[in-house]
């Protein structure tokens, strides 16, 4: 979910195929909202039959349960993805629309639906088949400091001219101040909970609110946060939940490397990825910021992995 009252969208969505999870086990986030609809494995196997016949034999199983989607595994090579809240209807639109043309032009693997289900009689929404990725997310399992190159090229592969039509997003790749009351609310919170962020963060944040927009917009993906990244044998393996994908700031994903890598790391994202101006730097480290503080506030309700990655975002951007 992107609306201010809620976690934002880095609340755990393990609803693309989600390699972060041991095939026995299902997890449901604490705190998300109740599905909208009734989804079982009765209601899968009917829609298969309906639509996509030629699977409907497959074995099915329920693997995930996220904010907006719940994800079935389909044999050993594909999973099923469907909303289970209307405000994820959109989101998986983006995802059915735009993956598929981007997918071919990026250096790491994305789930572009490999097929497209529409609503039936007992499911009034679309919903998706893709790839099944193995590994685990990068919230259990962090990359190696030699794939900060791999990933500075997948950024630069994304952060290409929007092309009509592309989505935009009222809540990522906006300019800084649009974001600034969430963040003022965040620190609000946290300073009561002491867990107040250092006066280098606070110092960091004031100079990404000054620095001007100096580039044009381009396509970003909105949400890389580590739950959306899923590293195999510490190998950047595929990049999950394209929801919030939009035209705007690219540096909403440059501050995806605070929580990703050790500074020791970045500066192979950088060689990498292309120069990188002054105040998009700034703003890059305001993401990283607006980030690290919702992870830490959110996880210190219900998601303790969350608040460690928040910490961990937090005391890098100190050590810039």
């Amino acid at each position: 979910m992107t609306d201010s009252t809620q976690p934002d969208s880095t609340q755990p969505d393990s609803t693309q195929p989600d390699s972060a999870l041991p095939d026995a086990t299902v997890v449901v986030p604490a705190g998300i909202p109740p599905a909208e609809v009734d989804i079982d494995e009765a209601l899968v196997r009917s829609l298969l039959r309906a639509q996509h016949p030629d699977l409907s034999d497959l074995p099915v199983r329920l693997v995930a349960t996220g904010w907006d989607n719940v994800t079935y595994r389909l044999g050993e090579r594909l999973a099923v993805r469907l909303p289970r809240i209307e405000a994820a209807v959109g989101l998986l639109r983006n995802e059915q629309t735009w993956l598929p043309r981007l997918a071919p032009d990026l250096p790491v693997p994305v789930p572009a639906p490999v097929r497209v289900g529409e609503p039936g009689p007992d499911f009034p929404w679309p919903w998706s088949i893709v790839p099944w990725v193995a590994g685990r997310s990068a919230e259990h399992e962090s990359l190696a400091p030699d794939q900060a190159a791999p990933f500075g090229r997948f950024l630069a592969a994304v952060h290409r001219p929007a092309p009509d039509g592309f989505p935009r997003n009222d809540y990522r790749g906006v300019p800084m101040a649009d974001v600034s009351d969430r963040v003022d609310e965040r620190l609000r919170r946290l300073s009561t909970r002491d867990a107040a962020p250092s006066a280098a963060v606070r110092e960091r944040w004031r100079a990404a609110l000054a620095a001007p927009t100096d580039t044009p917009d381009t396509c970003v993906h909105g949400d890389l946060h580590p739950k959306n990244i899923v590293v195999d044998s510490g190998r950047l393996a595929a990049v999950l939940d394209w929801g919030d994908m939009t035209a705007g700031d690219r540096a909403v994903d440059l501050g995806a490397v605070w929580m990703l890598f050790a500074t020791e790391a970045h500066e192979q994202v950088w060689r990498s990825y292309g120069p990188v101006s002054e105040p998009t730097m700034h703003r890059a480290i305001g993401w990283a910021i607006f980030f690290g503080l919702t992870l830490l506030d959110v996880g210190l309700e219900n998601d303790p992995p969350f608040a460690e990655i928040g910490r961990r975002t937090l005391a890098r951007i100190e050590a810039t």
